[in-house]
């Protein structure tokens, strides 16, 4: 089983070939959990012709899968990690979509920021987790900007710590649904916390939470 070099998962062809992506993801994936969460709100959120915003690609699979609902030109996907570029491209190619990626972090400023590179690629971030990660520096788009160019109305993200301050101040324009990872072990109780409240003084309710992944709508 992990010799096979694509995996078909929640109607998306992934690329598993040995030494394309590390092998806990590759674990992930062939027990079937990989990004369970996010796909299961996905699916049940998205719906055909919404514009979605993906912070943190990672490999492209939850912008396949938004795209196959979505369409590929109302997706738009943002990755920091450069060496991740060929793997998103094999898996876009797999799927015969094309959602619009740019390679670069999205920060609150759009100043070049250190990207914090692990050889887990899941746990990768322009969040310094003090660990001995490489660090890189990468170009940024300020996610005030990205919202004003895009106009999403759903809004996905996994920054792996990064979204307490993405999320803080931010105008988040039309946005009506944030499907986000919350990393209480990265940052803190008290700053998720603090998120949460900030949300919600700006209309969002918190409709489901699973592990790390929430769901917040904006109130009508």
């Amino acid at each position: 089983m992990f010799n096979v070099r694509t995996v078909r998962l929640g109607g998306v062809t992934i690329d598993t070939t040995v030494g394309h992506i590390p092998e806990n993801v590759r674990e992930l994936i062939f027990r079937e959990i990989y990004e369970d969460t996010e796909r299961d709100l996905i699916g049940k959120i998205l719906k055909p012709g919404m514009r979605t915003l993906e912070i943190g690609t990672g490999i492209g699979f939850v912008s396949l899968v938004a795209a196959r609902i979505c369409g590929e030109h109302n997706v738009f996907c943002y990755e920091a990690n450069p060496e991740l570029e060929p793997t998103i491209k094999r898996n876009f190619a797999l799927n015969g979509l094309t959602p619009n990626l740019t390679m670069r972090a999205v920060t609150v400023d759009g100043a070049p920021i250190t990207f914090f590179k692990s050889d887990n690629i899941i746990s990768s971030s322009v969040y310094d987790r003090k660990r001995n990660d490489m660090q890189i520096l990468v170009e940024s788009e300020a996610l005030s900007d990205v919202l004003a160019k895009h106009d999403p109305s759903a809004l996905i993200m996994d920054v792996e710590g990064a979204e307490i301050q993405l999320l803080g101040d931010v105008d988040l324009r039309n946005v009506a649904d944030i499907i986000v990872e919350l990393h209480p072990h990265i940052v803190g109780e008290e700053a998720v916390t603090a998120l949460i409240s900030n949300l919600k003084d700006r209309g969002y309710v918190m409709l489901s939470n699973n592990r790390k992944t929430s769901h917040f709508a904006r109130a009508a």
